[in-house]
């Protein structure tokens, strides 16, 4: 079982898991996150690998994450509903609420499981855009390639920070707290090795 595998028990997932980006060249990387991180050693799993394409690196660990989130999300289903979770917080000061920029301009407040049903719509909808997301390699990357990719870590997050204030007990329950924290300590490396989140975007993005 890999380092990010759950038991067959309570692996779910919330829709199916997205294959790398680019190409056999994803396919390649892919298989270079999964055997650094089979290392247990996740500083080496989230440094760019020399001298591969940085627009390809961030593509194939955006698929990677979405369906790490998927899945835990996924064993969450049945507890996270609009009843027990009538808005998508983090605690009574985090309040995340919806939009897209496009069909939903204005944020609307909905329910947790609406917010991820909205997010992973959205998220998946760039992820099968050629031209955001190439399949093709040698495609170029869009222009506005790494803030695209820096808003979706940013939302991949708010599920994060959703689960750990409202769901950990039962994540306890369920015997995923240590999946739990492996994946957001992996997805908080990589973030910040990358400067997604907390750099302005002319930052240097190499370790």
């Amino acid at each position: 079982m890999s380092l990010f595998g759950l038991g067959s028990k309570n692996q779910k997932t919330f829709r199916p898991k997205k294959n790398a980006p680019s190409g056999n060249k994803g396919v390649q990387l892919k298989k270079h996150i999964d055997a650094t991180l089979g290392s247990g050693n996740l500083r080496d799993a989230v440094r760019l690998p020399p001298g591969e394409d940085l627009n390809e690196w961030l593509a194939v660990n955006t698929v990677d994450f979405f369906n790490q989130v998927n899945i835990l999300y996924g064993t969450l289903m049945e507890f996270c509903t609009p009843a027990t979770c009538p808005t998508m917080t983090a605690g009574s000061k985090f309040e995340y609420r919806w939009a897209d920029g496009v069909q939903i301009k204005k944020p609307i407040e909905v329910s947790a499981p609406k917010y991820v049903e909205y997010l992973m719509d959205w998220i998946e909808v760039q992820l099968d855009d050629e031209s955001i997301f190439p399949q093709k390699l040698g495609t170029p990357f869009p222009q506005n390639f790494r803030e695209v990719v820096k808003t979706i870590f940013k939302r991949l997050f708010r599920v994060y920070a959703h689960i750990y204030h409202t769901h950990f007990q039962k994540i306890v329950s369920l015997k995923e707290e240590a999946h739990l924290n492996t994946c957001f300590k992996h997805f908080t490396l990589f973030t910040w090795v990358s400067c997604l989140l907390m750099c302005p975007s002319r930052c240097c993005v190499r370790p």
